[in-house]
């Protein structure tokens, strides 16, 4: 799966802060392969990714 984007201000709209996230510089594919699993749901949002496996409403509104 991609890493999908979204705007600063759609992400504060859908509170998206208060999903796991780490730095655009880290590592994607580190992140899942230790911690997320490969069929996380992640989304970039301003500098930070996102994991919103939780609520695939919210990867589904982000673009590619």
């Amino acid at each position: 799966m991609r890493v999908k984007r979204m705007k600063v201000a759609e992400g504060r709209r859908l509170n998206i802060g208060q999903f796991p996230n780490f730095h655009r510089s880290g590592s994607i594919r580190g992140m899942k392969k230790l911690y997320y699993g490969e069929n996380c749901l992640l989304v970039r949002c301003g500098n930070y990714i996102y994991n919103v496996t939780s609520e695939p409403t919210i990867y589904n509104q982000a673009t590619i």
